[in-house]
């Protein structure tokens, strides 16, 4: 049986905790979407580590780690990436992991244009990571981008480049930004990663057909969340790719039918990173919520807006998604409050909405109307057997299942690796 691993929300689910726990019973974990601009954390012991390129499965002696062709690759940051593993977590990556000659390249230039287009924008910037990753999927739909197997040809690699690099000083110029790009610099640099990352490199979309064809198990990890989704998410504060389950199979370059059950995560409050509606944010309850979760972006440390778990969001994330099962992160957060709101509709115009919308103007505009549920103010911190669980907190997350209509197979109670409940 494969599986995708999705967020339900604006990201920073906790993904990369679940998909560390779950891969130990998979030969296989494949990242399909995003670039570098996620961060999955993953904790053991008294070690914390962020990945952001390598699948979550990495931490897994047994499993093999593939990225897919749907992801936007920076060679520099999957080579330090992979030497941290090697240096500091004494995980050897090659033989373990597999990179896709299709995957797109993000290039200095991308994150230059992203800084330029934000800054033009202003008030309406979307707020990403400035790591380039829109730009390089621009140039990957606009069909002009550099690909990994580009690198594999450094005869040719030069003149694209520089081709390339004069296209975007012209865009810089119009943009009136004060930075025009060399070319040189990139070429020798770019030739020199291709040289270090060839070990990886493969065609991973026919090591994952014949994975599947040997019987060996696979799970699907997403980055990002599904309001973050390019085509389903709150458009135009999205992500530039398909965070959602329907982006695994052309992201990895296998049928649909591959993807036997669907995975959803998501907090037990809401949060997001950057521009956008958001319409359970509290001003009172936020920073408390901030605090006691770490709500910090594990890319960019920027803190993350906070406010109550939204019932139709997540009631649309399991529409997308089609959703098998749920897991639900960061119960412990929630235990200092004696009274925890969980918006039930959206209310707009007087009238309660029936859909999740697509503008966001009215997404802004829409009232939230909350169920008072009852807290339990005592520790869950650690608990790892559902009985064990205060009656209220207990009660909160039967509400949170039975609401989206999806059943709860585990409950995560701190990010430690082995502070989980599994049902």
């Amino acid at each position: 049986m494969n599986l995708a691993v999705v967020g339900m929300q604006w990201g920073d689910e906790g993904k990369g905790k679940i998909v560390d726990i779950l891969s130990e019973e998979f030969d296989c974990v494949t990242r399909y979407q995003g670039g570098h601009n996620a961060g999955h954390t993953v904790s053991f012991g008294n070690r914390r580590h962020v990945l952001h390129l390598i699948p979550s499965g990495i931490f897994q002696p047994k499993v093999t780690c593939v990225v897919g062709c749907g992801v936007v690759l920076d060679p520099l940051a999957l080579i330090e990436e992979s030497q941290a593993m090697e240096q500091v977590m004494s995980i050897h990556t090659e033989g373990r992991l597999f990179v896709s000659n299709r995957c797109h390249l993000i290039l200095p230039y991308h994150r230059v244009l992203e800084a330029a287009i934000e800054k033009q924008l202003g008030e309406r910037r979307i707020g990403t990571t400035s790591r380039g990753i829109g730009p390089a999927y621009e140039d990957k739909m606009g069909r002009r981008g550099l690909r990994v197997c580009d690198l594999m040809s450094p005869e040719t690699l030069r003149e694209k480049i520089a081709g390339l690099v004069a296209e975007k000083n012209r865009t810089l110029e119009a943009l009136k930004y004060p930075q025009t790009i060399e070319p040189d610099p990139i070429c020798d640099s770019y030739a020199g990663y291709g040289e270090k990352i060839k070990k990886y490199v493969c065609d991973t979309s026919a090591l994952l057909n014949k994975l599947i064809r040997e019987g060996k198990r696979i799970l699907f990890e997403g980055a990002q969340g599904t309001l973050l989704d390019v085509d389903h998410g709150t458009f135009p504060y999205v992500t530039s790719s398909n965070a959602a389950a329907g982006g695994v199979s052309a992201g990895v370059g296998i049928s649909p039918k591959y993807v036997h059950r669907v995975l959803g995560i998501c907090k037990a409050y809401t949060t997001r990173v950057g521009g956008g509606p958001f319409p359970t944010e509290s001003a009172e309850a936020g920073e408390q919520l901030r605090n006691r979760g770490n709500e910090y972006g594990s890319t960019t440390g920027r803190p993350r807006r906070c406010g109550w778990f939204d019932g139709p969001a997540g009631r649309y994330a399991a529409m997308i998604n089609a959703l098998d099962s749920l897991t639900v992160t960061k119960v412990d957060v929630l235990d200092a409050f004696a009274e925890i709101p969980f918006c039930i509709d959206y209310k707009y115009r007087g009238s309660i909405l029936t859909e999740f919308p697509a503008d966001v103007a009215i997404l802004s505009a829409v009232e939230p109307v909350y169920k008072t549920m009852r807290g339990w103010q005592a520790a869950t911190a650690g608990i790892r057997e559902w009985s064990k669980l205060p009656g209220a907190a207990q009660d909160y997350l039967k509400f949170l299942s039975d609401y989206l209509e999806v059943p709860l197979s585990m409950v995560s109670t701190s990010p430690s690796r082995d502070e989980t409940i599994r049902l």
